[in-house]
């Protein structure tokens, strides 16, 4: 899976951190539907040291499309609203 953070680049991940990043998106989308952005930027926080800490970094000329987007650090509920979908940020 291609993982884009906003801001930063792309990283691709396996399948077993992909089930992770989609377990952490679980409480993400919770903070979202509270509007509790205390909340938001703890789950964004762990999602994001996730996915720098087991992705693999593409090579900044990677034309590869991202699977996923990831906020930024410190995205608004607002900001992270608009990139949810149905599936939240993870599919799957």
């Amino acid at each position: 899976m291609i993982v884009r953070i906003l801001g930063e680049g792309q990283l691709r991940v396996d399948d077993a951190v992909a089930a992770q990043l989609q377990a952490l998106d679980t409480a993400l989308e919770a903070a979202v539907e509270r509007d509790d952005q205390e909340a938001l930027t703890a789950a964004l926080g762990a999602l994001l040291e996730r996915a720098r800490s087991q992705g693999a970094p593409l090579p900044p000329d990677s034309l590869e499309p991202s699977d996923v987007i990831i906020p930024h650090e410190g995205a608004t509920v607002a900001e992270v609203r608009k990139l949810l979908t149905d599936e939240g940020l993870i599919p799957g």
